[in-house]
């Protein structure tokens, strides 16, 4: 078997990270592996062992008609270097919906299409109709993250649910460094810059809580950060951070783990921040739809609450950071939750769905 995995990015976000989780299964069970996505830019699918790399031209930018135009240069390029390459034996792994080149492709070599679906909040619409008729025309089978998805984004396709889990290295590190003794009153998030990701709810809330520090990392460079924020007076209890290659430092130091998506512009359809954040024993608060419900139980381990609702979300974090007993109740239940999303299953279920005729 030769798998093909194909994604369009490759930077420091969800999608990528899963794929090369699932990359570093295939190759630890001597799966002939290939990888195609963009060159030029580091990010967790650089460098990955035993993994045969091929690069295709892309490039994020940040006019809207101009993305979309390089998003279609780039398909074609890669549609054309697949085309001489693929046989009709080979798995086709389309990583996130958005490189349908390559389920075109592989549909007209006759190749098993899986797609793994990510995401259901795109914009504009007619590239979200667009893309998904390619998957309805191309997939053999789909695979989901969350059962929220599958339900979100119904396709007439063989269907598998494959929650993203933990990398065995983080796991393994989180046990080193767990800290249930927080001395500060540290509120992080993680996320990319972009508004409907809650980073100016977040800047909000450090604004209400002048007693609490509040970390952002966002997905972006120190100049990216500086433009968006050019016209605001940001609190001195903010500290704002640029991508980070190990964020395991800033889950050893935090109390509390905040998912502010607007659900009316981003739906978080599993939220691998999240589960990190349990991994460290951390309580969390999460919109109340999503993936995200398959992993906080409200009351217990987190909140379930809008993140338009700034109030109650402050409330919430006082009762949470000023409460010792509540504290290391819902961060015991975090932890216990975490150690449900495994790297085993996750490894023995992708290969299950690789040979599934």
């Amino acid at each position: 078997m030769r798998v093909f995995a194909i994604h369009l990015l490759n930077d420091y976000s969800g999608s990528p990270k899963v794929l090369m989780q699932l990359l570093k299964g295939w190759t630890k069970n001597n799966i002939e592996t290939h990888l195609f996505t963009s060159g030029g830019k580091e990010g967790f699918l650089s460098d990955i062992p035993k993994v045969q790399h091929h690069f295709y031209w892309y490039r994020f930018i940040e006019n809207k008609f101009l993305r979309l135009l390089f998003l279609f240069a780039s398909q074609f390029i890669l549609a054309m270097q697949l085309l001489f390459i693929l046989k009709k034996d080979d798995v086709v792994y389309v990583n996130t919906v958005l490189p349908f080149g390559a389920g075109i492709i592989g549909k007209l070599r006759g190749c098993k299409v899986i797609y793994h679906i990510h995401e259901t909040s795109m914009k504009p619409k007619i590239l979200k109709q667009f893309l998904f008729r390619i998957v309805k025309w191309s997939a053999t089978e789909v695979v989901y993250v969350s059962n929220f998805l599958a339900a979100q984004e119904p396709l007439n396709i063989r269907k598998n649910i494959l929650y993203n889990v933990l990398e065995e290295n983080f796991v393994k590190q989180s046990q080193l460094h767990l800290n249930t003794k927080k001395n500060a009153k540290i509120v992080l998030m993680i996320c990319s810059l972009k508004a409907y990701k809650g980073v100016n709810e977040f800047v909000k809330l450090a604004q209400m809580n002048p007693k609490f520090t509040f970390k952002l990392v966002v997905n972006a460079s120190q100049i990216e950060i500086e433009t968006y924020f050019k016209e605001e007076i940001l609190p001195s209890n903010l500290i704002l951070f640029p991508t980070q290659k190990n964020t395991h430092p800033f889950y050893q130091e935090a109390s509390v783990v905040l998912n502010l998506s607007d659900t009316k512009l981003w739906v978080e359809t599993f939220g691998l921040t999240v589960l990190e954040a349990m991994a460290y024993g951390l309580p969390t608060i999460v919109p109340p739809v999503g993936g995200v419900i398959e992993l906080v139980e409200e009351g217990k381990n987190g909140f379930l609450i809008d993140s338009k609702n700034v109030n109650l979300i402050s409330e919430k974090l006082i009762l949470i950071l000023q409460n010792e007993t509540i504290y290391h109740k819902m961060s015991e239940d975090a932890l216990k939750k975490s150690k449900t999303f495994g790297e085993d299953y996750f490894e023995n279920e992708s290969i299950r769905i690789l040979s599934n005729y």
